[in-house]
């Protein structure tokens, strides 16, 4: 598929989903009516109010400064001032940066993994999970104007990076889900004027070999970089360097894909179902990267990292939803409390699938050039003689 072809059903995708979350930072108003409350309950309405913020043009109270202090608005004309000019610019930088960051993903995802027969699948979830990536990346080039718009920018701003960072994914799940979905039946119309896209050939033993070595790049983050008591070495780095110290929180949320420690004070049986969710993870990123090259048009280096981002998007979900069934307490507390947890870890997933991508194309080129070689000069048997 060319880049003219793939580009149209980007662009459709992009637009709908900078158009979903516009109007999902809008709906905010709609929680503030006085039958909202009575409707949905409070705690849930200061859930979704929590969930929708990041994308309102209306910003939050702690936002605003002297907020933290007296926890109103400082100033009457803080409405018509600098800071809500800033607060709006970080907001257009934001929704642009969805639409930009979405289409040149789904470009490459659509042109190397056209939604023919026997990709559909693959391509709707690949697209998907490149749906979180770009909000993530959306709000993390964001946010320095929305700290900045708080009148407390130079105040522990990598902390304060962090958090910003991992606010707003819950809604992502959603929205980029439906753009995944227009994208994909926007691709399929352009690929029907195209011509046959016969799939990769990769020989079995390089495709396991590249899988492996990918996953063993998450299991590095997974297993060993999450594991408490390195976690918290990670977390308790804290250089003195001014407006970047503290950067703890920030290293933590894009190197580790989640955080377990022994079975100490807790039943074996308790553990072994809560470390599954680890274990489905790492078993839907080897699954994805084993199919991956065949399915891909041509297996190049960027074209295999944002698969392995993907693929690991795929499994944070998968484990996300595991832990959300098995979890008692999401009973208790109800649907939404339950879900709160549902899109996280996207940064360290960027961060480690865009490794674990190249890891698994340089090992795929380097096994499968071996294997020709191989095949090559292996002695050809007469068929007389057979």
């Amino acid at each position: 598929m060319t880049y003219r072809r793939a580009a149209i059903p980007a662009l459709v995708g992009g637009v709908l989903l900078t158009a979903l979350l516009w109007w999902v930072g809008a709906s905010v108003h709609a929680l503030h009516l006085p039958g909202a409350t009575n409707v949905i309950g409070g705690p849930a309405t200061a859930e979704l109010e929590h969930w929708l913020t990041p994308w309102s043009y209306d910003p939050p109270s702690s936002a605003q400064p002297g907020a933290e202090a007296s926890g109103g608005i400082e100033g009457a004309d803080w409405m018509d001032g600098a800071y809500f000019a800033m607060y709006t610019t970080g907001l257009q930088i934001r929704f642009g940066a969805v639409f930009a960051f979405f289409v040149f993903g789904a470009i490459l995802l659509v042109r190397r993994l056209p939604p023919v027969r026997g990709r559909r699948t693959a391509t709707l979830l690949a697209v998907w999970a490149w749906g979180l990536v770009a909000g993530t990346l959306a709000v993390t080039v964001s946010a320095p104007w929305l700290i900045a718009a708080g009148g407390h920018g130079s105040f522990r701003f990598l902390a304060r990076l962090a958090g910003v960072i991992s606010s707003g994914r819950q809604v992502l799940v959603v929205t980029a889900l439906v753009a995944a979905v227009v994208t994909v039946l926007a691709a399929r119309v352009a690929v029907d004027g195209s011509g046959p896209l016969p799939p990769e050939v990769v020989p079995v033993r390089a495709a396991r070999l590249a899988a492996t070595v990918g996953t063993a790049v998450i299991a590095l983050s997974l297993v060993v970089l999450s594991y408490q008591p390195v976690a918290a070495a990670v977390q308790q780095v804290s250089p003195n360097v001014g407006l970047f110290a503290e950067p703890g929180d920030l290293l933590r949320q894009w190197l580790l894909l989640g955080a377990w420690s022994g079975p100490a004070g807790t039943p074996l049986g308790d553990w072994l179902l809560y470390r599954a969710a680890d274990v489905l993870l790492l078993a839907v990123v080897w699954w994805a990267l084993r199919r991956l090259p065949g399915l891909l048009t041509r297996a190049t280096v960027p074209a295999m990292a944002v698969g392995a981002v993907c693929a690991t998007v795929l499994g944070l979900l998968a484990s996300q939803l595991l832990r959300m069934a098995t979890d008692g307490t999401g009973l208790r507390w109800g649907l939404l409390h339950m879900s709160a947890e549902l899109g996280g870890g996207v940064p360290a997933a960027l961060t480690w699938g865009l490794v674990a991508g190249a890891a698994a194309a340089v090992t795929l080129r380097m096994a499968g050039g071996r294997t020709k070689t191989a095949d090559a000069n292996a002695p050809v048997q007469d068929p007389a003689q057979g």
